[in-house]
């Protein structure tokens, strides 16, 4: 197998094994429609040569909004502006997965600090200072048929795959999360337990989707929370095993819960050299010999050549990346013709600042040209 080549997952025919992970870009309008400037991102990286891109998290309930400038997908009235943002990125013969989330007291939305937030239990989020509702089987199934829902609306407007997003401390992940989740009933205690409602959100999924669309899940290997916290690596495995026999068809593997409190996001800095990179490695390489289905390694993806050997001498299929794409939405055509090249991302999380997301470098170095 080589980088470059393409394959398919399920209906998805990938140009490549590199992939755009989801990124929130906060360019979206106060109730998640898209904007020209969301479409113009979109559409660059279309153009720029990944195998497959995945939209930043969309909400699928207007009541939960982890941050402002989400999309949204919560309604109807969605599709028609997702089936143009859609077709814009196939018509430069690149497939788009749409990412959905739940965030429940994971959220830094100013107008959602006072608002009654789902959570698996009455937990304070150690992050948002946000004591949630504990969820009631009725709570459950609203949020099973809001990702149920929001689905159908994907596959309505075209998109190739859904992403659930169950890593980072969100709703889905704070189940998986001891911390957070307490209960004492079929939804807590054991790992079975804490995945059900993923599992539960998956097959309902797959039950009005059918068998010609893609369901990807990115998901913690580990929570790297205090002992008796959060999930571990051994329960990831487990937990990967039944998102596959639920119906999933790719485990993007991600790692961190951001409800920690140790102030450690998933996006590590200063991995300019190739053994710093790619640093979830070894436990995705775990999982992926766990399952069948295709697993992606997202984290600090910057060698080319790093990335062919791991393809090499794993059961690793695809790799993601997001922040290099920030800079050069382009990255995978220039690996392409050269690949030796090496990434302008300098890893610095200056993406991550108030306001829109976007390269901080690339914009310094864009106003000195203006000037001159």
């Amino acid at each position: 197998m080589k980088i470059l080549e393409a394959s398919k997952v399920r209906n998805v025919g990938l140009n490549n094994r590199l992939i755009r992970s989801a990124l929130w870009m906060n360019m979206a309008d106060k109730d998640g429609h898209i904007t020209p400037k969301l479409y113009q991102v979109y559409e660059e990286l279309s153009k720029g040569g990944v195998g497959l891109i995945i939209t930043g998290y969309s909400m699928v309930d207007p009541n939960d909004r982890p941050n402002p400038g989400m999309m949204g997908i919560y309604d109807d009235t969605f599709i028609d502006e997702h089936r143009k943002l859609v077709e814009k990125v196939h018509s430069n013969g690149t497939p788009i997965a749409i990412q959905l989330a739940y965030g429940g007291s994971q959220t830094n939305h100013p107008d959602f600090q006072n608002t009654e937030l789902f959570g698996p239990s009455a937990v304070k989020n150690r992050v948002t200072g946000i004591t949630p509702k504990e969820m009631s089987k009725q709570d459950i199934q609203h949020v099973i048929d809001s990702f149920t829902n929001a689905s159908v609306r994907a596959k309505k407007a075209g998109y190739d795959a859904v992403e659930l997003h169950s890593a980072h401390g969100y709703l889905l992940s704070q189940f998986l999360t001891p911390f957070c989740n307490r209960r004492v009933d079929e939804y807590g205690g054991s790992i079975e337990n804490r995945a059900r409602i993923t599992v539960e959100v998956i097959s309902s999924i797959r039950k009005v989707v059918g068998n010609d669309f893609t369901i990807m899940v990115k998901m913690n290997h580990d929570d790297y929370m205090d002992e008796g916290e959060g999930l571990v690596v051994t329960e990831a495995i487990e937990v990967a095993k039944m998102f596959e026999q639920a119906g999933a068809d790719m485990l993007e593997i991600s790692g961190v819960n951001e409800t920690s409190g140790k102030g450690i996001g998933p996006a590590r800095t200063k991995i300019h050299k190739p053994e710093l990179q790619s640093y979830f490695l070894e436990p995705t390489k775990q999982i992926a010999n766990a399952v069948s289905i295709p697993i992606i390694l997202m984290g600090g993806n910057r060698n080319f050549n790093r990335l062919q050997s791991i393809l090499d001498e794993s059961n690793i299929k695809y790799f993601s990346i997001a922040r290099p794409l920030l800079f050069e939405p382009d990255l995978v055509n220039k690996w392409k013709k050269d690949k030796e090249y090496k990434p302008r991302c300098v890893s610095c999380n200056g993406c991550y600042r108030e306001g829109e997301v976007g390269c901080v470098v690339k914009e310094k170095l864009r106003n000195k040209a203006m000037q001159k």
